[in-house]
């Protein structure tokens, strides 16, 4: 919004003629974002206290847990509230990544609050249906990568990461590749988010890694360089990322241990929602595999626990799943725990960065 109000006035006044670069509203959509988190932060937590929409916790989850009953959730409500007015302040409206990007982070966020709200409501953990919940992802996700698939000049290749070479081009199957990137990454993050400030963490540091990716695709000159998709117009997509670093960073401050505030299902889902859509958009599917390695291990940690607990009549992998609470429970602080997988996080986002090279 403010570019397409200030940038036009550059003849006039040559200052303005920054608003055209999208490293300085990159920066600007980061700070906004972190300043609205930072400054109705503690206004939200009181009004969630009043209101008494409180944290319910799983009568099966580790004992250490049960002081957690009574903190203040949906915080992902600030999260969603801040990406947005930042996005709408800073990036071109005029390009359709952005609104794509936007519509998948709002309906998600959707989803995510009427789960929360059963969950609040009923006074228990179940929330809204599995079966119900996972529909109205596919339905979202699809819908954009169905719109992505018939926009002009999209390309239906995917890149694998640390060959050069082996690029194959799934055609229409591409729809059904992305779909089950965008539901994926929302579910994994939703997985991971158990412990305080466990989610925020890595999910910053994709999006961060990602803003680089966005960036990169967006400019012609670099991605010729690096020999990776060129994708016109993606480059905007780097302000919509540092919208996510700002409000990670900003609830990030009133979620670290011990929390103020948890995001609930209205902050992992969008976050996770938008991740792989940001993958997608920017042709760097396979390597949120790498980036987001964290929530695939904690996603496969669910699915071997689940699965050889069926197949062996009771037995168990994991002292509990997902892989952060059989760490708990084997005696790691929950601070300790959070810490190391953020380092995890920055080390695997570090390596793919270098998938850019090493090809």
């Amino acid at each position: 919004m403010i570019y397409h109000f200030l940038y036009p006035l550059s003849d006039a006044i040559s200052s303005f003629n920054i608003f055209r670069y999208i490293t300085f509203r990159t920066i600007y959509a980061t700070i906004t974002a972190l300043l609205i988190c930072f400054l109705l932060g503690p206004w939200l937590i009181r009004k969630m206290q009043t209101l008494q929409i409180v944290q319910q916790i799983r009568s099966d989850g580790p004992g250490s847990h049960f002081s957690k009953e009574g903190t203040p959730t949906m915080g992902g409500v600030l999260i969603v509230f801040s990406v947005v007015v930042s996005t709408i302040l800073w990036a071109k409206l005029n390009v359709d990544y952005i609104w794509m990007a936007l519509a998948v982070t709002v309906g998600f966020g959707l989803i995510g609050f009427v789960d929360d709200f059963r969950k609040l409501s009923e006074k228990n953990s179940r929330g809204l249906p599995g079966k119900v919940r996972f529909l109205l992802e596919i339905l979202i996700a699809l819908s954009v990568s169905c719109f992505l698939f018939f926009k002009p000049g999209f390309d239906t290749t995917v890149m694998i990461p640390f060959f050069k070479t082996i690029v194959p081009d799934i055609g229409w199957v591409y729809v059904i590749f992305s779909t089950f990137i965008i539901v994926g990454a929302a579910n994994a993050v939703n997985l991971t988010d158990g412990l305080d400030g466990l989610a925020i963490g890595p999910v910053t540091i994709c999006f961060a890694t990602y803003l680089l990716f966005a960036y990169f695709a967006g400019n012609i000159k670099i991605a010729e360089y690096l020999q990776t998709f060129y994708v016109a117009d993606v480059g905007e997509l780097a302000v919509f990322c540092g919208a996510m670093v700002g409000a990670g960073l900003g609830f990030l401050w009133y979620n670290t241990y011990p929390a103020q505030i948890f995001m609930g299902d209205v902050g992992s889902l969008p976050l996770g929602g938008a991740l792989g859509t940001v993958a997608v958009l920017t042709k760097q599917e396979i390597v949120l595999v790498i980036v987001g390695g964290i929530f695939v291990v904690e996603t496969i940690s669910v699915i071997f626990q689940v699965g050889w607990f069926k197949m062996s009549n009771g037995k168990r992998i994991f002292r509990m799943a997902p892989v952060h609470h059989h760490f708990e429970l084997k005696g790691w602080p929950e601070p300790k725990v959070i810490v190391r997988f953020w380092l995890i996080s920055i080390i695997l986002a570090l390596v793919a960065i270098s998938t850019l090279k090493i090809r």
